[in-house]
């Protein structure tokens, strides 16, 4: 991403939930300074609830006349419904440069997404580079976001490159979108391909509290004896009470074959499904609370060699995980049995709460 930037030559699109002061965010803002000094028009926006935690000064320092910042709903303590307007985000993660090459995945600028030390490993994330038509549609998602949150701020005004000749193959491809209750792209498309596959189903996801339809497909996929398996967080995690609440599903999916795999090395945080050779990879979570509240988009592709890439990627992080084993569940410790209880209770209570 960032040699990407640093050879941006007509326009920089960034799309941010988490922004935080640190190294890595310095790394960008001096790339993102050098490209407007170039004369590369750049239009970014940040989440305001996850931007929270970039300092002033950084804010000051983006300030060029090449460079817009935009801040998606921010956070109001007087509405007419504080829960429901602030519960709203903008998940995504995406970066276009040249209106060429995106990037997209689950990895925010926090230094919680790299290496600090020769002690401590970033979170475990993934990231997908694109470039082809699709690269289109990304552009016509952010364009739209961009809009709808400009208020009374000029646009900046964009070189359009000559188009560069279409590579001689591209894989099959599409983006999907999911903005609340009204649009689930990604959950219909991951639900479609589940009941398609006939060899495996492997999910990566940060956050696992899922839908009844999405447990039922999962299960239904491992009794046609389809190779299902979750890459789910272990103890380190940055939301403990959203494992525990999770964990209560544990028991009947290993029940039914699905293998759980809790990744232990690092925190497990990338978004990525794969179900025979059709592959997502975006900022969506497989869970009832991002699939709620968040606007997300994911980048699919049905083919090879992405698919059998990501396979031995993700072979690599079952390595380094805990296989859950269905008999050493059943005889995990009382206490463990009421966390799950309790916090899936208040799981289901923030639920309800949100959905008035």
């Amino acid at each position: 991403m960032l040699a990407a930037i640093n050879q941006a030559k007509s326009s920089i699109c960034l799309e941010l939930y988490l922004m935080s002061s640190g190294k890595v965010a310095n790394r960008f803002i001096e790339a993102l300074v050098a490209a407007a000094n170039r004369g590369v028009t750049i239009q970014i926006l940040l989440d305001d609830f996850g931007a929270r935690g970039l300092a002033t000064a950084d804010r000051v320092h983006l300030k060029h006349e090449n460079i817009l910042v935009r801040y998606y709903n921010p956070i109001k303590l007087i509405a007419l419904n504080v829960w429901a307007d602030n519960m709203v985000r903008d998940h995504r993660k995406l970066l276009i440069v040249d209106d060429k090459t995106a990037f997209t995945g689950g990895a925010g600028l926090a230094d919680e997404f790299a290496s600090t030390n020769a002690l401590q490993t970033g979170w475990r994330e993934t990231m997908l580079e694109i470039s082809g038509t699709v690269v289109a549609d990304w552009q016509t998602l952010f364009d739209h976001q961009w809009q709808l949150w400009g208020g009374n701020k000029k646009r900046l005004s964009r070189l359009v490159l000559k188009p560069e000749p279409e590579p001689e193959a591209e894989l099959p491809g599409r983006v999907t979108v999911s903005h609340g209750v009204a649009r689930q792209e990604t959950k219909r498309s991951l639900i479609n391909n589940i009941r398609k596959a006939r060899c495996h189903i492997w999910i990566a996801t940060a956050y696992f509290v899922p839908s009844w339809r999405l447990r039922r497909v999962l299960r239904q996929a491992a009794h046609r004896q389809v190779d299902v398996r979750l890459l789910l967080p272990g103890t380190l995690t940055d939301h403990p009470a959203v494992r525990y609440a999770g964990q209560r599903f544990y028991t009947r999916l290993l029940r039914a074959g699905i293998r759980i795999f809790e990744l232990q090395d690092r925190m497990q945080h990338q978004k990525v499904a794969i179900c025979d050779q059709w592959v997502s990879i975006g900022s969506s979570n497989f869970d009832r609370w991002n699939l709620r509240w968040n606007m997300e988009a994911n980048q699919e592709v049905n083919g090879e060699p992405l698919s059998s890439e990501v396979m031995a990627m993700l072979r690599q992080d079952f390595d380094n995980s805990r296989e859950i084993q269905y008999l050493d569940w059943k005889r995990r410790p009382w206490y463990h049995h009421w966390l799950e209880y309790w916090w899936g209770w208040i799981s289901r209570l923030v639920s309800k709460i949100g959905n008035r």
